[in-house]
């Protein structure tokens, strides 16, 4: 019996649903009771896995509902499938025809299956995500800043001074979110025994990376988005690149990668290593960004903080 896949295409008004190599796509309301029907049919068709996409939180609650009926969910890069829609020269794009997509994605290529991250996990993401904005704006109004007029400038500083408060505002939230969890703030204290880890790549960490200690080192340096990669071509031999994952990630792990060079015994050691091997710094430090997080990534496997474990990566 061939095995069933199926692909939702998630909107704010509708569900639609695709089982591979099957013409009908089915359309449900996206509510409570839509979800519930849904999860009926899906079990009627009983596929070995089903796919949505991250559309920036709409899935969520779809997510929750599919987990508690026991299906088995992928939730999947949006780029990652319209790559595939384009090598399969499928160009057009519909709610009906993304789901059709979806279906053969996971049918062709079948995703891993993650377990979801829990609610305050969700809710240290959800402050992480809004502390990035506000740093967008920052640095947005502090680079009109630099070519306004006169009689606009003190409206920009203004506005400034009012999005560093709510900076701090959101800082305290996160801290408070930590504080308040006897758990959280266990796994906060390890993640920043490490020489170089301050709170803000800690909260990233928890809130953005909750797969951190349950995979292995190349998984979660390709989910990070730090896996070097071949770009072998032509007469070009031996380069490699990184690309992908998760790139909120890899800023607050850049600066505390710069200043583990300094402080951080083992990264100091592992980044001047490099560097008389003949390694360009911004490939050095790349390199010493992959090793903190497979290092953070063994002592959150292993429930030990630097000073009770000897971590070598």
């Amino acid at each position: 019996m061939e095995k069933l896949y199926a692909g939702i295409d998630v909107a704010k008004a509708t569900l639609d649903v695709a089982i591979n190599g099957q013409k009908e796509v089915k359309s449900f309301a996206n509510s409570e009771e839509g979800m519930l029907i849904l999860v009926d049919y899906l079990k009627t068709k009983a596929p070995v896995l089903t796919i949505a996409e991250a559309t920036g939180g709409l899935e969520k609650l779809l997510a929750g509902y599919l987990t508690e009926a026991g299906l088995q969910l992928a939730i999947v890069n949006p780029k990652r499938v319209r790559d595939f829609a384009k090598a399969k020269g499928k160009l057009a794009k519909t709610d009906t025809i993304d789901a059709r997509i979806m279906a053969e994605f996971a049918s062709d290529i079948h995703p891993e299956v993650r377990p979801l991250a829990d609610q305050k996990a969700e809710g240290i993401k959800s402050i992480m995500t809004r502390r990035h904005q506000v740093m967008g704006m920052i640095t947005a109004e502090r680079n009109r800043l630099s070519v306004c007029g006169k009689s606009v400038r003190p409206l920009i500083n203004s506005h400034i001074e009012w999005l560093k408060n709510q900076m701090k505002e959101i800082d305290k939230n996160l801290q408070d979110q930590i504080v308040d969890s006897p758990i959280w703030k266990e796994k906060d204290n390890l993640l920043r025994s490490v020489p170089g880890v301050g709170r803000i790549l800690s909260f990233s960490l928890m809130g953005l990376l909750p797969e951190l200690g349950k995979l292995n080192r190349k998984e979660i340096a390709s989910l990070a988005g730090l896996a070097p990669v071949n770009r072998d071509s032509g007469t070009m031999r031996g380069r490699r690149t990184i690309l992908g994952g998760r790139a909120r990630i890899r800023t607050p792990l850049y600066m505390a990668a710069l200043v583990a060079t300094r402080c951080n015994p083992i990264i100091k050691s592992y980044y001047l290593h490099l560097l008389q091997s003949g390694k360009v710094k911004k490939v050095a430090l790349t390199a010493c960004m992959r090793k903190l997080l497979t290092i953070l990534n063994a002592m959150v496997r292993k429930n030990q903080t630097w000073q009770s474990g000897h971590f070598c990566g």
